[in-house]
């Protein structure tokens, strides 16, 4: 219970830093957005509960695979060489809770995120997805983001929606300090995994009503061979460890 509650939090932290980065725009717009987004398994499916929300797999259509396995070499080639976690650390990726035990370990490059809140570059992703090992750590994979401001026909123009799905963690109660134990129950009210998923209820409760938790994102597989396993959603929302599903109360940064 204990590294559940320091891991929450600590991605509470992580996520506010991502979300701030990729928020950020000029002047006037960038305070109307900032203040209205209060703040972040088939691979078939539109929405996977209350608070996952993925974004609709589209028809094929013509130059979408091209587009697609494009993003893919672009990303193995600018990944080769992260194989290295000490070359990724170089180029500014920072490791997150580095000592404390996680199935999936990220390496953020906070001004990769902030650039992902205005183009898409395939050779800089947000994050990068390590495993642990014996004298280091195992490139698996890269995570990409996007603002949570963005349509899907947004974000099908980074990657098309025929190929892969984005997803954001949706429709959250934090719960107020005195409740927070309640999170860690067998029947959470409160939080990602909590039964409360409207404004109303959350309201009745006590809480604080987070519509979106974190932008959109997805991850990418490089050493897999079939686009569904190089997109795929069951790998990625598979992983315990991983910020959403460990990201149980959500403070505004």
């Amino acid at each position: 219970m204990k590294k559940a509650l320091i891991l929450a939090l600590a991605w509470t932290a992580l996520a506010g830093l991502l979300m701030f980065a990729q928020e950020q725009k000029p002047a006037a717009a960038a305070a109307s957005d900032l203040n209205a987004a209060t703040e972040s398994m088939g691979h078939h499916h539109h929405e996977m509960g209350p608070h996952m929300m993925m974004s609709r797999l589209r028809d094929p259509q013509p130059g979408d695979q091209e587009k697609a396995g494009k993003i893919v070499e672009q990303a193995r080639a600018s990944l080769e060489k992260y194989k290295d976690y000490k070359a990724a650390e170089a180029d500014g990726y920072r490791i997150f809770l580095p000592n404390l035990p996680q199935k999936m370990y990220h390496f953020t490059n906070y001004s990769y995120a902030f650039a992902a809140g205005f183009s898409f570059d395939a050779t800089r992703p947000t994050s990068l997805l390590y495993e642990k090992t014996g004298t280091g750590y195992r490139l698996i994979g890269a995570m990409y983001t996007a603002p949570m401001r963005f349509s899907e026909e947004q974000i099908n123009e980074r990657v098309p929606l025929s190929v892969a799905q984005w997803h954001q963690h949706v429709n959250m109660c934090q719960a107020p300090p005195d409740k927070r134990g309640e999170m860690w129950g067998k029947s959470p009210r409160f939080g990602l995994a909590g039964s409360i998923t409207t404004k109303e209820a959350c309201d009745a409760a006590g809480g604080t009503f987070k519509p979106h938790v974190f932008g959109w994102m997805v991850h990418l597989y490089p050493d897999e061979k079939r686009m569904d396993d190089i997109w795929s959603v069951e790998r990625q929302l598979s992983n315990k460890d991983d910020m959403p599903a460990m990201m149980h109360d959500h403070q505004r940064q």
